[in-house]
């Protein structure tokens, strides 16, 4: 795979991003390596957390969400998916609903927490040999499944909160104009 450098040389969005052009043709564009590139590339671009843009060529539309989503559509069908039929059945759920504007920073928190959590444990992975990460793994994982438990039955937690906060915020908005929830 290509080593992409983090900075960019050339203008076009914020100082320091990376430009991509997408043509009609569906082809990717670097701007800073002045080459077509690939779903894979970008993939590469975004594990190396360098930032990026991809804009439409002919409008400058910024294209950077549909693209990454193809990279993860990519990465759902290459065997081993992350996420299940019924999770995303109930992500599709939360469109339309009064939740939808609480769902991504809620996801986006949570992700944020178990990136948290990965970067602990490959930081004290780090120092130990493969046996005793072994035998380490072999040992912690009960505390391991303990951790998780306790990190999605808090995350549940504030879920609820957000959503009793929502009904409340909701009775209050109502019953300033004179209304009830039926």
């Amino acid at each position: 795979m290509k080593e992409f450098p983090v900075q960019s040389k050339k203008s076009g969005s914020k100082p320091g991003q990376r430009v991509i052009k997408k043509y009609p043709n569906r082809r990717l564009y670097d701007t800073e390596t002045s080459t077509y590139i690939t779903l894979t590339d970008i993939k590469q671009l975004v594990m190396q957390s360098a930032p990026f843009v991809v804009r439409d060529a002919k409008s400058g539309d910024d294209l950077t969400r549909s693209i990454l989503l193809q990279v993860i559509l990519e990465e759902e069908a290459g065997g081993a998916p992350m996420f299940t039929e019924q999770v995303l059945s109930s992500l599709i759920r939360f469109y339309g609903q009064t939740m939808q504007s609480y769902m991504g920073p809620y996801l986006e928190k949570n992700i944020q927490a178990m990136t948290e959590v990965q970067a602990q444990l490959s930081e004290k992975a780090e120092s130990l040999s493969p046996e005793m990460w072994s035998h380490f793994m072999t040992t912690q994982s009960p505390m391991l499944q303990g951790l998780m438990g306790n990190y999605v039955e808090q995350s549940k937690n504030v879920f609820l909160q957000m959503q009793e906060q929502m009904q409340k915020n909701t009775e209050q908005v109502l019953g300033a104009f004179g209304l009830k929830r039926p």
